[in-house]
């Protein structure tokens, strides 16, 4: 087993995305890797109380362990619900489907 871990640390912004490689000390935490980063000093908004973290897209903690060649990320917020966006358009689109329906059947 290697002494040291080749991870990388993403934060995607809406226009880019941010991507620092790093090599740790086996036993690191994604709180390790995220500090080491630079990431945090760079993007105040960042808030690891608030945004939630993962190692390739699967939901992690903080305290997790990393493994050689993982890549920890950095979620922004959600501005909207996904769920209520499906639901706006699906009310939506029954509209357009009903209007449709009478018109046709005059």
């Amino acid at each position: 087993m290697s002494e040291t871990l080749a991870i990388e640390v993403i934060y995607a912004l809406p226009t880019k995305q941010q991507l620092v490689r790093l090599q740790l000390p086996t036993g690191s935490t994604v709180r390790q890797a995220i500090e080491a980063s630079g990431l945090l000093q760079k993007h105040p908004e960042i808030d690891l109380t608030r945004n939630k973290i993962g190692i390739f897209a699967k939901l992690g903690k903080l305290d997790a362990v990393l493994r050689d060649r993982d890549r920890v990320e950095i979620y922004r917020p959600l501005i909207a619900d996904p769920k209520e966006v499906r639901k706006q358009r699906a009310a939506e689109g029954k509209v357009m489907k009903k209007g449709a329906g009478d018109s046709e059947g005059e």
